[in-house]
Order: C-alpha cells, then structure tokens, then sequence
C-alpha cells in the first residue's frame, strides 16, 4: 500500500510538473519577454568537478568562478544522452534524442525543425554561431555562421561558412573567441543578439594553447580515489568498455608523446592521427610545443615507467593538457566579458550563459571520456550571469537538463514558444518563484557497439536515486545507485531484496517519463532476436518488423542450426524521411563476420557486402523509388559463392574460402529505419 501510495504522489507530481519551488525572497522579478541579448558560451566536454564554482580545486577557472559568483550556478543539471551531436540537438530543439533525430554522432540533424535560433530569428533577434557545430548538416536559423568541420582541429583549424572553407591559423579556442569578437563589433545595435560561441575545448585530443603551456608543471594534481577502480559491484560492460586510462589512453594521439622510430613505422589505431596533428602545426608551433613538452617526454622514455606507475603518468598528463584545455576556455570567458564591461550599454541587457554539451571522467573509475549515466559525465555545468536582473551568487538546486534551454530562451525573448518541448523554462527557477517542478530527469544513449563500446541504456535519477536499463540483449542489466550513500557509484543495488520496492517504484518512474516523453526506443524484441548491436527499435508492423539501425552497421540477429547452404527471401520497404535509405539481410556465424546483402534504396542498388565494407559487389536496380521490394539470397559455403536477385537484377559474388557455415541471421542497416517482411529460410 506504501509504494502504491507513493507511486500515486510522483504521478501527480508529474502531472502538476514535479516537486515544488522555494521562492526567493530576493530574486528578481519579471524575465519573461525581457528581450535580453544573449551571450551562450558553450565547450565540450568540461566536467563540473574541473569547475571551481562547483568544487574543483584544480584552479583552472578563475573566470568561470567569478561569472558564478555574479550570477547563478545550477547544481542539478543533466544532460539527457552525453555525447557531443545530440546534447547540442536537445539545446536546440528542446527535444530528448529521440525527437529531434539526432541520436548519436554519425547521425545528420534536420535542420527543418523548430529551433530556438529560428524562433529568436522571427521575434527579431540576431542570431549567430561561431565554432563547434558537429551535426553534420549546416546550421539554420543563424544570420551569420562560421563553425569547425566535424570535430575540428585544435591548430590552424578550418570552418566552414556560407561562402566556403577558410582555414584560420592560431589555436581553436583563441580562433574562435575573436571570430565571436569581430561579429559583436560589427553586429546591428539597434537590435538585441542571441550569439552562440561554441568551443572545441576540452574535446580529446587536449591540445592547449601555448598561452597554457606553462601552468600545473608544479607537481603532481590530485588523483580521484577510484582511479584504480576494478569496476567489480556492476554490470560486466563496466570492465569491456574501452575507455580506460591504462588500456586505451594512447601515447601519441592521446598524450602527443612522440613516437621513437620504431613505433613510428608501426603507428596503429588512433595513433596514426598523430603525424597529421604535429603537420597541421607551424614550423613555430611545433618549436613551441616540442620546448614545452621535449624535457617531459624525455623523462618518460627514461624512467619508462610500468604498471600502476605509468598509469599514474598517464592520468597526470592527459589530466593536466585537459585542464590547459580548460584554463583557455577560462580565458575566453575573460575576454568575451572584458568586451561587454568595455560596452556598458551592452552589457547592461546581456545575460551571459556559460555550459558544456556533458560532463567528462577525469579518471574517476580509471575512465577518459563520458557516455555513462555516471554523475562525472550525466551531469552539465550552467552557469549565467545578467546584470542587475539575477542575484549574484545565487544556487538553484532543482533538477534541470539540456531540453530546458530552448524553452528559457523563447519565454526570455518573447518569442513564440516551442509547442512541443520536452523542457520546460527556467525563468521562474531564475526569478526564484515557487512553482511545481520535475523531481526526476531523463536519460537516453544510444550509440551502441562504437566508439568506447559503451552500451545502450536508458535511465531515471532522482534526488537520491538513480536506475538504468541496459536493453540490448548481450547487456540486459539493470543498475541502482543510492547516491546518498554512495555518490562514487560503486555498488549497484539492482536485484538486492532489501531495495526491491526502490527499484519497483522507480521502475515505474521510469517508465512514465518514457511515456511522457514519448519514448519506445530500446524495445528490442529480445525473445525473437536475441543478438542485436547499434539497433534503437523493432516493431511488429504486419506480418514484419519496422527496425531502426541507429549506428553504423546496426544488426538484429536470430540463431539457427548450422548451415552450409541455405536460401533466403524476404521484402522490404524504404520508410520516408530517414536520414539514410537502406536496408539489408545479415548472415553471421558464431565468430561474428556477417554478410549484409540488401538494397541502398536511395542509390537504387542491390548490394553485398561485408559487415566492415569488404567484400562489396552492387548492381544497378529497377526501382520506382516507393514499391516494396524482394529479395532472394542463396548462399553456398562448399562453393563459395552467393547469388541475390532483387529490383530486376542478379548479382553473383565469390565468397571467401573462410566461410564455413552460418549460424544467424536477421535484418540490419546503418543510420536508417526499414521495413521488413518475415524471413524465409529453406
């Protein structure tokens, strides 16, 4: 009867809009329609314990530090899936991954969505954006842009602009302050401004700027005390991810340590970045960087050292170049607001925003990187400042994401409103009213079976708990976490008797955020497929299944006995509006090579392929471009070869000699949603 009750009171609180808001007595009043300028300064990748306002001793942000005690910290901010694109797509659109499409970074915003820039744009604002963009599509409802190809370059970066690319020779972070500079010199004054100065900083590689070359050389920066976690207490992924500090931090591409000749000849992986990183350089640069750096980089290949010692090393290098990272930040900050206190009647009516897409393991749990529902990652510093209309000083600690910034924005500007946001305002937690507000967040992330090989999950946190869901079949978890009790994360309570009515009633949380938000991804249909990879959704649909392939590669498999030869037909039909147009039968064995064989609807082709791009063999089909299609697939181990006949046309292709049989078989595709009919073997 207790939890049932208790179930009852967060469901109202839902529909009433989440817990209550103390007032301030001394806040301001009346934001709403003010039509501020807005100043949104934004990094990737900054950690709050890297932020001295939220704790750091680091002593990497005296700027930040000083923009916090003018203004507002907020305690509680989260993102809603921690990673680059898709926080980026939630600020702009108020939307959870899910909506607004861009789930994982490979994926291509819509930019024919509604976005607050669009909105600021009609209500009568300059928009502009300088800097990080990473959504793969150009940036719309910006007057003026000029933002780095994918991820960037830290040295003589190019951007991209209406006009075309330009390099720009310096060091991003300083780059991009002065592009951000000359717009607000040159920007209409009779009209207010939203500007989005948007740095690549902190982002890995953690290639300062020689302004920060000298700091934290003093000595040894403290350690977190899990930075030898053995991961034991939770989900088995915990060990396999590749983002540990001792296994996975590379030397030359992580750390710039240069490679001896030897290593040189045989560079793999990311370390085969780092010649192009030290040639984009300058001759000076690299002077720079090697007087810099040449004594450190010498002492490690003379002490050489080995187990906890050189993972210690490791930490306190890439530590110390991602607080660099951040103390330049730091000083753009400075400067963005030297300008404004050198423009009073500017300054006057500008709220200063500073927030990072997610945070960052600074080895907390012997991790780099984020991905997590881990507060070290989870969690988004934001911070604003606005002259004589927020308090200085002040800390709002109810929980707030990404998904309310837009919302913020519009209701700032007088804007028309964003129908159908997932976030809400955050103007009366800033005017400090009482008003029912969320007492859980959200959390989606996606991209499985890639980068670090983090798996899929989602998630609900409270003010002292947090569950996850891991939903892909060979990661179907669940985690727990008392963070009263144990804010490290250390121990998961999933399956302990003792929290089983927590875990039920915040289950059920769960799952009402997931229906408020609209949410069905992560529902896999493991009993028909129990091996899947990089795929968000199955549906039944019919007779088939509508499959959502949200990565690279995406798979959903079914097992079977043995076969040497086998025959294979199935249909298919391209959906509309996807970012990619594709679809494909696999075949696998136990090892894991597949074999894709299926349509690149948009090219109108029958393809075969191999699941890493060997192997590839495409005809030309017969396709009025909305018809479903069949497909038939005959396979032949003893003889090597395979025939598909689809759209009008036969391919035939040799297979290697190191196909012995097939085990599994089901659907996939890269970046896309398709349907499928059933699959007939014989």
């Amino acid at each position: 009867m207790r939890l049932l009750a208790s179930l009852r009171f967060v469901l109202s609180l839902l529909l009433a809009g989440g817990a209550a808001v103390a007032q301030s007595p001394t806040a301001p009043r009346g934001l709403a329609g003010s039509r501020p300028n807005i100043l949104f300064v934004f990094s990737d990748d900054h950690a709050c314990q890297a932020i001295g306002a939220y704790g750091s001793t680091f002593g990497a942000t005296p700027n930040l530090d000083r923009l916090a005690g003018d203004g507002v910290v907020f305690t509680a901010n989260y993102c809603g899936n921690a990673l680059c694109g898709p926080s980026r797509a939630s600020i702009l659109t108020g939307l959870h991954s899910h909506a607004n499409g861009f789930c994982r970074n490979g994926n291509v915003f819509d930019g024919g969505q509604a976005t607050f820039p669009k909105l600021l744009q009609q209500a009568g604002y300059q928009t502009a954006i300088v800097g990080k963009w990473h959504l793969d599509s150009a940036p719309t409802g910006f007057d003026y842009w000029e933002v780095l190809p994918d991820q960037g370059q830290y040295y003589n970066p190019d951007f991209l602009t209406a006009a075309g690319r330009v390099r720009r020779e310096g060091h991003a972070t300083d780059v991009t302050t002065a592009l951000a500079i000359a717009w607000l010199e040159r920007r209409d004054p009779a009209r207010p401004f939203v500007l989005m100065c948007q740095h690549k900083a902190p982002h890995r590689n953690w290639l300062p700027a020689p302004k920060e070359y000298g700091l934290f050389r003093d000595g040894d920066l403290p350690a977190p005390a899990t930075l030898f976690d053995d991961h034991a207490g939770r989900i088995p992924a915990r060990a396999r991810t590749e983002m540990e500090i001792a296994r996975h931090l590379t030397l030359h591409y992580d750390l710039m340590v240069p490679p001896t000749a030897a290593e040189a000849a045989a560079l793999a992986g990311e370390d085969r970045a780092y010649p192009g990183h030290r040639a984009r350089m300058s001759e000076a640069q690299r002077a720079a960087w090697d007087a810099a750096y040449g004594a450190e980089d010498e002492a490690f290949r003379r002490l050489d050292p080995q187990g906890p010692d050189r993972v210690r090393w490791l930490h306190q290098r890439y530590l110390k170049n991602y607080l660099r990272c951040v103390a330049g930040v730091d000083r753009s900050i400075g400067e963005l607001r030297a300008w404004l206190d050198a423009h009073p009647e500017v300054k006057a009516n500008t709220l200063v925003i500073y927030a990072s897409d997610q945070g960052f393991f600074l080895g907390e749990h012997g991790y780099y990187d984020k991905r997590w529902m881990d507060e070290e990652c989870f969690r988004m510093p934001l911070l604003m400042a606005w002259p004589g209309r927020l308090e200085g000083g002040r800390r709002i600690e109810p929980l707030t994401q990404n998904i309310d910034f837009a919302p913020t924005f519009v209701e700032l500007a007088g804007a028309k409103p964003l129908a159908a946001a997932h976030g809400v305002s955050l103007v009366p937690l800033l005017e400090g009213r009482q008003v029912p507000w969320r007492d859980a967040v959200y959390y989606h992330y996606y991209e499985s079976q890639s980068t670090h090989r983090v798996p899929a999950m989602y998630g609900v946190r409270t003010e002292r708990w947090k569950l996850v869901r891991y939903y892909e079949p060979h990661e179907d978890a669940w985690e727990l976490f008392d963070l009263q009790q144990d804010p490290d994360e250390r121990r998961s309570l999933a399956g302990v008797a003792e929290f089983a009515a927590v875990q039920q009633e915040l289950t059920q949380r769960l799952r009402a955020l997931r229906q408020q938000y609209g949410d069905d991804t992560g529902e896999l249909l493991g009993e028909v497929f129990p091996r899947s990879a990089g795929v968000t959704r199955i549906v039944r649909e019919g007779d088939g299944f509508r499959v959502w392939a949200n990565t690279v590669g995406g798979y959903a498999l079914q097992p079977g006995a043995s076969r040497t030869r086998l025959s294979a037909t199935t249909a298919m039909r391209s959906l509309p509006g996807k970012l990619q147009r594709q679809g494909f039968v696999v075949f696998a064995d136990d090892d894991g090579p597949q074999l894709r064989v299926g349509f690149e609807f948009g090219a109108r082709k029958l393809v075969v392929q191999g699941h890493d791009g060997s192997q590839r063999a495409e005809v030309p089909i017969e396709w009025d471009g909305a018809a479903e299609l069949s497909l038939r697939v005959e396979l032949d181990a003893a003889a090597h070869t395979l025939v598909a006949v689809g759209g009008g046309q036969r391919l035939s292709v040799a297979l290697a000699t190191s196909w012995r049989q097939w085990t599994q078989w089901g659907y996939g595709g890269s970046n896309t949603e398709t349907w499928f009919g059933p699959l007939r073997l014989e």
